[in-house]
């Protein structure tokens, strides 16, 4: 087990490499001048360009990078560009607030997706079945702006039960958690029950009925353990999905995480806060994945075989 933890490491880094090379080439080739933004609008060039060779912008690419990577593994991600403050320090400040909101929903979005699909599972071919499956593809299918701007319109403008926008209103938090765990419910609910049904086909459980043990017994303890194995996958992917979903939900219900962040750093052209940003999401993402092959493996021992 040590030795399959310790192969998906290795394969990590150049994942996590490529991503933090990519996204900061992509940037610094954008339309938009930073260091003018920093600067002011009344900056002269001498003062740009000062500005400049302060920061190693006037290096080439690869030696920008290289010496962002070089702060970023000591935990130095630069000094944001509107606010002056160092990027760890910003991030620090809005993560709390994305983190209750991806874990809320997330937790909403897992329970009620795998009750849902066990329970389609139980029920084949029957009305509750058929209401389970097109609900959960109808909620997977919307867009998460979509669904929000749907929600304050209903749920905050006209029927005035819930707040719109912002943080520190009682129930302020409800409208973008269900906005977020909606779309995971129906993805998890149609997965659970494609799962479930293909092992309740099998023949291992067919033997398990005819050698009289308990119906229950035998859908928890050997049907859905193993239908969970894809599931745990799922799961853990939807970590990042979330964080990165978070932008636009955040933006849409004024939500003050690292969505909202990302967006005004997007609008402000500032670079150092975009690539903490991302970096955050591109280090959770192969967290995400690295749990999920250690979850699967323990689930199903062959897979540490492989």
């Amino acid at each position: 087990m040590q030795q399959y933890i310790f192969q998906r490491l290795l394969l990590s880094i150049p994942v996590l490499l490529g991503v933090t090379a990519i996204v900061f080439v992509i940037l610094h080739l954008t339309p938009g001048d930073p260091v003018r933004i920093m600067a002011g609008p009344r900056a002269t060039e001498e003062r740009l360009q000062e500005i400049r060779v302060q920061l190693g912008l006037d290096q080439p690419i690869p030696l920008q990078y290289l010496r962002w990577l070089g702060h970023a593994l000591q935990g130095d991600l630069g000094v944001s560009i509107a606010s002056k403050q160092a990027v760890v320090e910003v991030i620090a400040g809005r993560l709390p607030f994305t983190l209750r909101l991806a874990f809320t929903a997330f937790l909403l979005g897992t329970l009620a997706g795998v009750a849902l699909g066990v329970t389609a599972a139980v029920r084949q071919n029957t009305w509750l079945d058929s209401l389970i499956t097109y609900t959960s593809l109808f909620w997977f299918s919307m867009p998460g702006f979509w669904l929000g701007l749907m929600f304050i319109l209903l749920f905050g403008l006209w029927l005035r039960w819930t707040p719109i926008s912002g943080h520190q209103a009682p129930g302020a938090l409800i409208l973008p958690v269900v906005t977020m765990a909606l779309p995971q419910m129906g993805a998890l609910a149609r997965l659970v029950r494609t799962e479930m049904l293909d092992e309740l086909s099998e023949e291992y459980v067919k033997t398990a009925h005819a050698k009289g043990l308990h119906p229950v017994l035998v859908f928890y303890r050997h049907a859905l353990r193993n239908a969970l194995i894809p599931v745990a996958v799922l799961l853990f992917l939807s970590i990042p999905w979330l964080l990165g979903g978070a932008v636009v939900i955040e933006t849409i219900f004024a939500w003050p995480g690292l969505g909202r962040l990302m967006y005004q750093a997007l609008t402000q052209k500032d670079f150092p806060v975009i690539q903490g940003v991302l970096l955050l999401i591109a280090v959770s993402t192969v967290l995400a994945n690295l749990l999920g092959d250690i979850v699967t493996a323990l689930l199903d021992p062959r897979i540490r075989q492989v």
